[in-house]
C-alpha cells in the first residue's frame, strides 16, 4: 500500500531538503502527489525540485509558493544551490500564485488519505489552513521537521523552520490536525554524515549523484550533512525509527529574543506527537536500503 504525500519545502538552502526529496522519489511506498516551495526565490527552488524529479523519471506537480513570511522579515532570501542547476535538465516556468490552491484541491480530492510533510517555514501551510479551515481535519497526518524540544544543541534554542515564520508556525500548531507529528532539531542532529562519507556513498546512485552536485555548493562552507528532513520523512514509512511522546507544543511570539522557541509539555491527551529519540544506525540502514545500497 502506497502512502500519498504532499511535500512543502524550502529546498535550495540547507541540502537536507534535496536529500529528503531524493528519498521520497526512491521510496517505493511513497506516492508523491505534488511539491510546493516556500521562502525567497521560490521558483528557483521549484527548479531544483524538478531537476531531481526528472532524474528519478517522475513527472510531479510543482508549485512555487509564498516568498515572504506572514509578518516578520524574510531571512532566507536566496536559493544558493540553484547555482548547480546548469548541470541538470529542469523546467524553468511554473504556475504562479497557485501553491495554496493546489494543496487545498489535492487534499480535498483525497480526503483522509494525504500525509502533508513540511520541511521548511510554514507560510504556505498556514495560508492553506486559514483560507480553508476544514483542510487540517481532512489530512491523514501532518508530519513536520520543526522545533527543538528537550536536548538543545550547543547555542541553539530555536529551529529555523519554526522561527522562519513563527506566526505561521502558531497557526499550524493550533490547527487541530488529528495526527500531528513533529521531529525536532534535538533529535535530527543525531543523524549526520561527513562530506567525505556523503561523497563516497552518494556516488553509486544516479539520483544521489544529482543531490551531490547541489551538495557541493553546501560543502563550500560546511563539512557534513545533518539529515534533519530525511529523518522526518522516514518516520512516515518507518515510525519506529524514533521514540515519540504525546504532548502540547506552543510557539513563542512575545519575546523578540526567543521568537520561534517551541514550548513543549508532555500530555498523554495532547494534540502533538514529538520525537524524543532516534536510532541513528537503523535510520541510515533504512535510508540507504531505500536506494538499494
Amino acid at each position: 500500500m502506497s502512502i500519498k504525500i504532499l511535500l512543502d519545502t524550502d529546498i535550495g538552502t540547507d541540502i537536507d531538503d534535496a536529500v529528503c526529496l531524493a528519498y521520497l522519489l526512491a521510496q517505493p511506498e511513497c506516492e508523491l502527489l505534488g511539491i510546493t516551495t516556500v521562502t525567497g526565490e521560490a521558483e528557483k527552488r521549484a527548479q531544483i525540485a524538478d531537476a531531481l524529479c526528472r532524474v528519478a523519471g517522475k513527472e510531479i506537480p510543482i508549485y512555487p509558493g509564498a516568498e515572504e513570511p506572514l509578518l516578520v522579515p524574510q531571512k532566507q532570501t536566496r536559493a544558493e544551490q540553484a547555482e548547480a542547476l546548469a548541470k541538470w535538465p529542469h523546467r524553468k516556468a511554473f504556475p504562479k500564485g497557485e501553491a495554496v490552491a493546489f494543496l487545498r484541491r489535492t487534499i480535498r480530492e483525497h480526503p483522509h488519505e494525504v500525509v502533508l510533510l513540511t520541511i521548511g517555514p510554514l507560510t504556505n501551510v498556514a495560508l492553506l489552513f486559514r483560507t480553508d479551515p476544514e483542510t487540517p481535519k481532512m489530512l491523514k497526518a501532518l508530519v513536520q521537521m520543526c522545533g527543538v524540544y528537550e536536548r538543545f544543541p550547543p547555542g541553539r534554542l530555536t529551529e529555523w523552520n519554526a522561527k522562519g515564520d513563527p506566526h505561521a508556525t502558531a497557526v499550524v500548531l493550533r490547527s487541530g490536525v488529528s495526527a500531528h507529528r513533529l521531529v525536532g532539531l534535538d533529535v535530527t542532529t543525531q543523524v549526520r554524515l561527513s562530506a567525505r562519507e556523503v561523497r563516497e556513498r552518494f556516488s553509486s546512485h544516479e539520483l544521489l549523484r544529482c543531490v551531490l552536485d547541489f551538495a557541493e555548493v553546501w560543502f563550500r562552507e560546511r563539512d557534513e550533512i545533518v539529515f534533519h528532513d530525511p529523518l522526518a520523512a522516514a518516520t512516515v514509512f518507518a515510525p519506529d525509527l524514533c521514540r515519540f511522546e504525546r504532548g502540547r507544543v506552543e510557539i513563542e511570539l512575545r519575546s523578540e529574543k526567543l521568537k520561534g522557541f517551541t514550548h513543549w509539555a508532555r500530555d498523554p491527551g495532547g494534540p502533538h506527537e514529538v520525537a524524543l529519540g532516534v536510532d541513528p544506525e537503523r535510520f541510515f540502514a533504512h535510508f540507504f536500503e531505500t536506494f538499494g545500497l
